[in-house]
């Protein structure tokens, strides 16, 4: 059995080391476009690597995976986020888990990650050639040989490189992205944390909740990143352009309300600016009375009456501001779309269009939200395709 991995990334490593682990007689080769293998795991999380999640606190997949937590949900009884850890840690890898939830090496180094890989593939008997330029897919399968595909995000020339029909392949879209907002007196705050905020995306039903970080050319944090993973389709469809809405407590309306009656009432000899809600800095406050109200350093709280009041939560809950686009540094590190889960079978990913052909990682549509999500799903479907090749004559 001859298997030709095309990338060499975090799927296309587990699924040949795997492979070759259940097959030592097949020739498994992973093959790689650039110079270097594991590119992402290099820089992800910040050089460190977040590995998976303990998926504590997740009561729906669909929370984490935007597109393909029901693949995920069937995948993760066979192999999940449980099996992952002990995958690594039966490898020498110790991890650790954060406050929230996310994994890590113990070293706190992504390299600990890549030498593992690149030992667990040496040991095996898996050949890595990098700067691979020209790979006919169609050419391989007809010699017999098995194709997996892991090479990451889509682009139009990978699509067209497959030579799969148009309607296996779903829209492609950034994903996991910060946002532009030009707002000099909201970039002047960057640095600036809002913790346990909620943000939305004006006529949609899209929202995501957790800190934000507002940023010098907008904003950023989980809250963003989650509100662009889980709205990527609709903010390609819009031009990266429309109205963010900003819930800066992540309460509602009457939760506000009686906060500040509370900050009113015990601080009513005080000016506005030097009382606020304790989940809010100093400065973030001033930035969000002075819009709804103006001149809050000139006026105490027991001069604030309804109208002033109301317009306080307004802008506490539903902060609004246009979005000019994408973050300038083109930061994404995720692509939603990418081959259909109706074009592949459930168990095996295998093509249903061309025999032999199998797809795991992020080429699949399948995409999660920041915290391990995507790295887990790496492990999964390249399992998933190891097992099912693993099995064939």
């Amino acid at each position: 059995m001859k298997v030709k991995v095309i990338g060499g990334g975090a799927a296309g490593f587990f699924a040949a080391i795997n492979l070759k682990e259940m097959r030592p007689d097949a020739e498994v080769t992973i093959l790689e476009r650039g110079r270097d293998v594991l590119r992402k795991v290099a820089v992800s999380g910040g050089g460190r690597c977040n590995l998976t999640n303990t998926f504590e606190g997740v009561g729906n997949l669909a929370e984490v995976y935007p597109r393909g937590h029901r693949l995920m949900r069937k995948l993760f009884h066979t192999f999940g986020p449980t099996e992952a850890r002990e995958w690594f840690e039966k490898r020498g890898v110790r991890l650790v888990a954060q406050p929230d939830h996310c994994i890590f090496p113990a070293t706190q180094s992504s390299q600990t990650v890549i030498d593992c890989l690149t030992g667990e593939a040496r040991r095996a008997g898996v050949k890595v050639t990098t700067g691979v330029k020209e790979i006919d897919i169609d050419s391989l399968l007809d010699s017999g040989e098995i194709v997996v595909v892991c090479t990451g995000g889509m682009t139009p020339s990978a699509i067209e490189w497959l030579g799969l029909p148009k309607s296996s392949i779903e829209q492609v879209a950034p994903s996991l992205f910060s946002l532009s907002i030009k707002d000099s007196s909201l970039n002047d705050l960057k640095g600036t944390v809002a913790t346990g905020a909620t943000a939305a995306l004006a006529g949609s039903k899209i929202k995501a909740h957790g800190d934000l970080l507002i940023t010098h050319w907008g904003v950023s944090g989980p809250a963003i990143l989650r509100l662009t993973s889980y709205g990527a389709l609709w903010l390609k469809e819009n031009g990266y352009r429309g109205d963010i809405v900003i819930n800066w407590l992540g309460m509602s309306e009457e939760q506000t309300a009686t906060e500040l009656k509370k900050i009113k009432e015990s601080a009513a000899q005080k000016n506005v600016n030097n009382a606020h809600p304790a989940a809010l800095t100093g400065r973030l406050w001033e930035h969000i009375a002075t819009r709804a109200i103006g001149g809050c350093e000139k006026k105490k709280w027991q001069e604030i009456g309804k109208k002033e009041m109301n317009r306080l939560i307004q802008y506490l809950t539903a902060d609004t501001y246009p979005i000019s686009g994408r973050a300038p540094y083109k930061d994404e590190f995720v692509t939603a779309g990418g081959v259909s889960l109706n074009a592949v079978n459930s168990s095996t990913l295998e093509s249903k269009d061309k025999p032999g052909l199998y797809f795991a990682g992020e080429v699949l549509d399948v995409d999660g939200v920041t915290g391990g999500f995507n790295f887990t799903a790496a492990w999964s479907t390249a399992m998933a395709v190891a097992r099912a090749i693993g099995k064939r004559e």
